[in-house]
């Protein structure tokens, strides 16, 4: 399992979703030291832990431990999906027809 993979995925997440090591350390009831351990790779989060960034952070599991689990969900459609979410209607709609064009 890499490690270093999923932590560089959840300080991915931690940032896109605004939050500092501290805030999510104080919304996880955590220590922003045990935040910057599992960020760097170096334990081996609980699946607990994981479940809480996880739905904190508003990714799915699958995202991030996708170079890990075999049957996950694509990971770069989740991401997808996440980004175009945060953008207004129109826009999500022009996203949509380009990518209509280019799959038909």
């Amino acid at each position: 399992m890499d490690l270093c993979a999923i932590g560089a995925r959840i300080k991915a997440a931690r940032e896109r979703a605004g939050y500092t090591q501290e805030d999510l350390a104080a919304e996880l009831e955590m220590s922003p030291t045990h935040i910057s351990v599992l960020e760097r790779g170096v334990k081996t989060p609980k699946l607990e832990t994981l479940v809480k960034i996880a739905n904190t952070l508003r990714v799915s599991t699958d995202m991030l431990l996708q170079d890990v689990a075999i049957y996950s969900s694509d990971g770069i459609a989740s991401e997808l999906s996440i980004a175009i979410s945060k953008l207004p209607r129109k826009e999500q709609e022009k996203i949509l027809n380009a990518i209509r064009a280019l799959t038909e």
